[in-house]
């Protein structure tokens, strides 16, 4: 599979997005480690998940423990793996979302999603989402204290407009390795970020790239340049939409979700699909 970088470090193309694994709806737990040994198989060495990807009260950090049984029984061939997680947003359990960027509680979820993923420093450690309740210098200042204790080897942001990327850029002095950001055919207003994310070398990562759980089946009959395209070429939407937004920048490394082995396999197939300068015109004016 192609590669592309996030703060130095070579990563595959397409990555792999674990919520699904774990809310609403997810599969058993034999079919969400074959889905993840699926996405090694297939070359994916970055994984994101989130202590708040779970479905019930009480199971905080499902996903992270679930990437990293996934890990370990996969063996040797799972050491290049990057894996992501974030804090910050939180999921009580009764549908409903909540905040807490306070640097004590960054820290403390840094903890204990270091003792879920059983590694000694995080690979890559996000703020999920701005506390309006809390200075965004100091949740991101939370960030590089645990970037310069080593309990964390790269920060990142998710769902930051510009400012806040280049806000969040001075605080990590220069170090800040990825923004993540919702992005698809059918969100594309974070076109800014993504410019601004190539301008300064910044891994963009989009999530729902297929445009969420319930939309990527309808990618195609939503968009029909897409579906023209994908059937050109012989593929699905999905991929055609997947290499579209590699051809964006080289620093846009997608993560779209999967439940199954089969869906997993067609997205990171996306990486191999060159598409041509008038395919691509006609993918950006849809």
């Amino acid at each position: 599979m192609h590669t592309r970088t996030i703060g130095g470090r070579s990563v595959s193309a397409i990555g792999l997005g674990g919520m699904p694994l774990s809310i609403e709806g997810r599969p058993d737990r034999a079919r969400s480690i074959a889905t993840v040994h699926a996405a090694l198989d297939a070359g994916v060495t970055f994984i994101d998940t989130a202590d708040a990807y779970h479905r019930d009260p009480g199971e905080t950090g499902h996903n992270e423990s679930l990437i990293a049984e996934a890990l370990a029984s996969y063996g040797s061939g799972a050491s290049d793996v990057l894996v992501a997680t974030k804090g910050g947003h939180l999921r009580p359990g009764d549908g409903t979302w909540t905040l807490d960027g306070r640097p004590e509680y960054l820290k403390r979820a840094c903890e204990e999603s270091l003792r879920r993923l059983g590694v000694e420093a995080v690979g890559l450690y996000q703020l999920h989402r701005p506390d309006p309740d809390v200075a965004y210098e100091d949740s991101v200042g939370a960030l590089k204290e645990l970037l310069d204790e080593g309990k964390i080897r790269m920060a990142g942001i998710s769902n930051a407009d510009p400012g806040r990327i280049g806000l969040a850029n001075e605080v990590l002095d220069g170090r800040l390795a990825s923004v993540q950001n919702q992005f698809s055919p059918r969100f594309r207003s974070s076109e800014p970020e993504l410019g601004l994310c190539d301008s300064l070398g910044i891994a963009f990562l989009p999530w729902s790239p297929l445009g969420g759980i319930t939309r990527a089946g309808e990618l195609g009959t939503q968009h029909a340049a897409f579906a023209a395209v994908a059937k050109e070429r012989g593929v699905g939407p999905q991929q055609v939409c997947l290499a579209w937004m590699l051809a964006k920048s080289p620093v846009v490394v997608p993560i779209p979700g999967s439940s199954r082995p089969e869906t997993v396999r067609d997205s990171a197939a996306a990486a191999e699909l060159e598409l041509s300068a008038e395919e691509l015109a006609r993918l950006d004016e849809a």
